[in-house]
C-alpha cells in the first residue's frame, strides 16, 4: 500500500451508556471522503471490523448532496460495511489517520488499546493525527513518544463543545457518555478552543488536527489535503 492512503477510523459502538442507539456520524465521513478520495486511497477500519454502525439520527438530519450520495455510493458503502480490524492495521501503510465522529467513538474508541498503539505510531512518525467532533475522544489514551504526556498536552485542540452537547436530543453528556470531551481535552493539558456553537473550527497544532463539529468535517479534510501536499 502506498503512502497515498489515508486511514478512516469508525466506531463499532451502537449503543450509548443509556442504551440509546448511536454510531458514526454520516456527514463527518461523507464530506471528508469526497474531498480526499479523488487523490488518496481511503481505507476504513474499526475495532470489530466488518459493518460499522451508522447513527441513524445523522441520516435523518443531513440531506446535503454528499451525505445522500454516500448512502447509495457502492464504493463508499463497501468501505463502511467491510471495515478492517484496527488490530490488523499498520501505521506505516498510511499517510494520515482520521477519526470520524458521532457519539460512538466516546464509547469504544476512547478505550481501544489497538487504536492507542496506532495513534502513537502515527504521532511518533510525524504523520497527521486527525479527528472531528466527538472523534477527538478517541485520542485521549495516546501518549507522546517515551512519555506519560498526552499527545493533546500543550497543543490547541477542539471537539464537540459542552454547549453544543446541551443542544442535542440528549441535552447533556452525563447519562450517555463516559466523559465530556471539552473537559477531557483540558484535563489532559490541551488548550481547548472553539468557535460559536455549530460554527466551523479546525485547529492544527503539534501534529494533531481537530475539528469542532459536523460543519467542520469538510474544512478539516481540506486542511489535511493542504498539510499532506
Amino acid at each position: 500500500m502506498s503512502s497515498q492512503s489515508i486511514l478512516f477510523v469508525l466506531t463499532s459502538a451502537d449503543k450509548l451508556l443509556n442504551g440509546a442507539a448511536t454510531g458514526w456520524y454520516l456527514p463527518e465521513a461523507a464530506h471528508p471522503y469526497y474531498i480526499l478520495s479523488p487523490k488518496y486511497n481511503i481505507v476504513v477500519a474499526s475495532p470489530k471490523g466488518g459493518a460499522a454502525p451508522i447513527d441513524h439520527n445523522s441520516v435523518e438530519m443531513f440531506k446535503d448532496e454528499e451525505s445522500v450520495k454516500f448512502l447509495s455510493d457502492p464504493k463508499a458503502q463497501e468501505l463502511v460495511k467491510n471495515t478492517k480490524k484496527l488490530s490488523e492495521v499498520k501505521a506505516e501503510d498510511y499517510a494520515a489517520i482520521f477519526v470520524v465522529g458521532g457519539h460512538g467513538p466516546m464509547i469504544d474508541l476512547a478505550q481501544d488499546q489497538d487504536l492507542k498503539k496506532l495513534l502513537e505510531e502515527f504521532y511518533a512518525a510525524k504523520k497527521v493525527v486527525s479527528a472531528v467532533c466527538h472523534g477527538p475522544g478517541a485520542l485521549v489514551l495516546a501518549k507522546k513518544p517515551n512519555s506519560s504526556e498526552s499527545i493533546l498536552s500543550g497543543v490547541q485542540a477542539t471537539g464537540f463543545a459542552n454547549s453544543e452537547e446541551a443542544q442535542t436530543p440528549y441535552n447533556d453528556f452525563v447519562n450517555i457518555l463516559p466523559f465530556s470531551l471539552e473537559d477531557k481535552i483540558k484535563e489532559l493539558g490541551g488548550d481547548y478552543v472553539k468557535n460559536e456553537d455549530w460554527g466551523v473550527k479546525v485547529v492544527y497544532d503539534g501534529g494533531v488536527l481537530t475539528g469542532q463539529n459536523p460543519a467542520s468535517a469538510g474544512p478539516l479534510a481540506e486542511k489535511l489535503m493542504e498539510i499532506l501536499a
